[in-house]
Parts: structure tokens; sequence; C-alpha cells
């Protein structure tokens, strides 16, 4: 067995995967999970719609993470003692959510529902902390594959496997049982290790909010690294982000779509994210994100193909519908094996661009402002998600889709220029043991 295979299978990296779970389980509590039980209960449109509000807390985490980074619960240590606290709290809440009717207390639901955001959010501040501070740097890439899988898995357990369950028994039963699961991830942070403290965390709640910021600005190239971080995979998230409504223009059935989509697409998205952590380090942090990010960009032209063929089989070549193969025209059939290479292909190297850049992202933090700093850039990265694709619609009106996905591809450039100044950056351990201005040994 290679030593990279010894790392992935290694008892840290099984902690790095229950710890993950427990982070992943909230959200589609009181996200999709929470949307069905409510379409259930007969609840109004509008009232549904609103609720996606109560997961503000996971894109404005950042404000209270200096809290977590400067006071310790007195028990199980600086971020141990946190995680815990939080999973009890989430397990209580989630449980309650249960006992209320939504249809008669939709208010008290909603409160219930953006409680578990906060709790849910907070842990995922503290958890994120710890699996930074406890993994080397040659963790780092087998780190982020396994911090994947077990929120992916959680994500399912939550949401595919909660509607399951909602079959079988009444929905107060089904958060029951996710609040019990929330056990797991209990036990686990009691048989974790606390990662070592080898720097003094911050004094008061002012160096806790500013010196983070104030000491990532003055090293060498942070704007550039600010840049980079929101420009990495902005050609992987527009190209993603209009897929389902591009399969459903070229034909294919509305069930298929999502059985290739969400299930395929997941496997590949994993299989991805552990390949890249078990070369990232034969590879080095450098290496790994320029092939990954070439290979990620690259990896939409499958789609490029796949909308060209769409123009060269229409339907109307093949007449009349065939609902009965799970498809909407006998065309789309004749798309089918490229629609699974092109899923299969961009989430692969997806996956593996999410290993190199998660791994990035972790070595970028200073030990001693883990929890704000990592905070701080991941929310830079989900707004990247959200604004950089918010114009994929108008591009397609203006380009059509073979046009749209050759600018996503053309898109993975930016990120690359970017890249050719990675000698200039400074890692989060090296910006704790030298002092801003001093150079960057290399």
């Amino acid at each position: 067995m290679t030593s990279t295979w010894r790392l992935l299978l290694s008892r840290r990296m099984a902690l790095v995967v229950l710890t993950s779970f427990s982070s992943g389980l909230p959200l589609m509590l009181t996200a999709s999970t929470l949307q069905a039980w409510m379409t259930d209960a007969k609840v109004d449109l509008t009232t549904i719609g609103v609720f996606s509000l109560v997961g503000l807390p996971y894109t404005v985490k950042f404000l209270w993470s200096p809290v977590l980074d400067r006071y310790a619960l007195p028990f199980l240590g600086r971020r141990r003692g946190w995680i815990f606290a939080f999973q009890i709290a989430l397990a209580l809440c989630i449980a309650a959510m249960g006992l209320v009717d939504p249809k008669e207390h939709t208010a008290l639901l909603a409160s219930l529902a953006f409680v578990v955001a906060f709790f849910s959010a907070s842990q995922d501040i503290v958890i994120d902390a710890w699996r930074t501070e406890l993994l080397t740097p040659d963790e780092l890439g087998p780190g982020a594959a396994a911090q994947t899988l077990g929120y992916r898995v959680a994500m399912l357990a939550s949401g595919a496997l909660a509607l399951v369950l909602a079959d079988a028994m009444s929905w107060r039963g089904v958060y029951l049982v996710m609040a019990g699961t929330m056990a797991t991830g209990m036990l686990t942070t009691l048989f974790a290790p606390e990662p070592p403290l080898s720097l003094k965390p911050p004094r008061t709640i002012r160096e806790a909010a500013v010196a983070p910021l104030v000491e990532f600005l003055s090293r060498p190239g942070a704007l550039g690294i600010l840049a980079f971080i929101l420009v990495y995979k902005v050609d992987v998230n527009l190209a993603l982000s209009l897929i389902t409504t591009f399969l459903m223009k070229l034909g294919f059935a509305k069930a298929l779509i999502g059985g290739v989509n969400k299930g395929v697409g997941l496997v590949a998205v994993i299989a991805g994210t552990f390949a890249g952590g078990a070369l990232l380090p034969r590879l080095g942090m450098k290496r790994a994100l320029w092939l990954f990010g070439i290979a990620q960009g690259t990896a939409t032209l499958c789609f490029l193909a796949l909308a060209v063929a769409g123009r060269t089989f229409p339907d109307e070549l093949f007449g009349v519908a065939s609902d009965d193969l799970g498809l909407v025209s006998v065309g789309a059939l004749v798309l089918f094996p490229l629609m699974v290479l092109a899923i299969v292909a961009d989430n692969f190297f997806s996956g593996m661009g999410n290993a190199a850049y998660s791994a990035f992202l972790m070595s970028l933090c200073n030990p001693r402002f883990t929890a704000t700093q990592f905070a701080l850039l991941s929310s830079l990265m989900a707004v990247s998600r959200v604004v950089f694709t918010s114009p994929s619609g108008w591009l397609v009106d203006r380009l059509d889709w073979p046009m749209f996905f050759v600018v996503c591809t053309l898109a993975m450039l930016p990120g690359l220029v970017l890249l050719t100044q990675f000698g200039r950056w400074r890692t989060g351990a090296e910006a704790a043991a030298a002092p801003a201005e001093a150079p960057v040994a290399r």
C-alpha cells in the first residue's frame, strides 16, 4: 500500500469523514427536505419561498467566527468543546422542528429552522478550523477528499434518504431520526484528538476580528490570492449553473436528468475528489492547481460537443416522442452516451479541482486565526459561485449553447494567469513563522 493510500485510509481521515458527515447533515433539513414537508402540509408557495431565508447564517458565518477563535469552552479543548456543544444544540433543535406543525405554527418552525441553520453554520466554522489545524501539509489533499465524502453522504442522508423515510413514517419521525443521527458526530468529537495549540490565540474580540484580516492583507500577493479564490472555479460553476435547463432543451426527460446528473454526477465528483486528494501530495500544491485547473476547464468541452451534436440530431428528425424510454425523443437517445460522458467528465475533473482548491484554502490559514480566516475565504468562494454565475442565462440568450460553453472553457484562463504568481504567495504557516515584511522562503 502506498503512503498516499495509507493516508486516505488512516484513522485521521476516518475522523474527517465522520465530522464532515455531522457538518453536512443539517443543511437539507432546513432546505429541500423542509420544503417537501411543507408542501405535504399544504403550506402556500409564497411562504415556502420565503423559508429560503433561513439559510442566511451560512452566507454570513464569518461575522461571528472571531468569537469562536477568541473563546474556548471549559471542556474538550479549544475546538472540540465548541463542536460538541453545537452538535447537542443541533440534535435538540432538529428534534424540536419535528414536533411543530408547519401549517399551524409556521412562524415557530421558521424560527427553529433559522436556529438550526445558525448552529449548523457555527459547527461548520469550528469543524473547518479543527480539520485545518489537525492535518499536516501532506494530509491536506486526502483531507479535502475525506471532507467531500462525509459532507456529500450527509446531504444524501438528510435529503434523498429523508424523503424515502417520509413515505414510510411521519415527518415528525423523520426529523427525530435525523436528530438522533447527530449522535454519530458527538461520539466522533469525544474520541477525536484536539489539534495542538502552537500559537497563542487572540486575547480580545477586537484582535480576533481585525488581526486575521490585517495579517492576511499584509502578505505578499494577498490581493492576487483573493482574486484567485474568486475565479479558480468560475469555469465549472458557470458551466453547471444551467445544466438541467440545457439537458431539458436537448429533449432529455427530467427523471433521466435527475438520475444521471445527481446520481452518476455525485459518484463522479466524489471519485474525482479522491483522485485529486491522492495525487496532490505527489504533485505538490502548485502543480496540482495547474493540472486540475486545466482539466476542469477543458472538460467543459464535452458539453460543447453535446450542444453541437444536439443540433446535428434535432428532435424533428426522429418524429414521435419516446417517453417509454425515459426520454422525450429518440434524438435524445442518440445523444444519451455523450450526455453521460459530459456529466461524468465535468464532475470528475471538477472534483479533482475541488481537492486542490480546498487544500489550498486550508493552507492559507494562520493557526492563530483558523476559524475566522477559513470562514472569510470560504465565504468569498461562495460569493463567486453566486455572483459570477448570475449572468449565465443572459449569455445563453445572446450566444446560444455552443458559444456559451466556449466562454465557460475560456473562463479558466484568469485563474491560470493568477497562478503564475504562486511563488509570491505565503501560506498560513509561513505567515505565522515570519514577520509580514520578511521575504518568503521557497
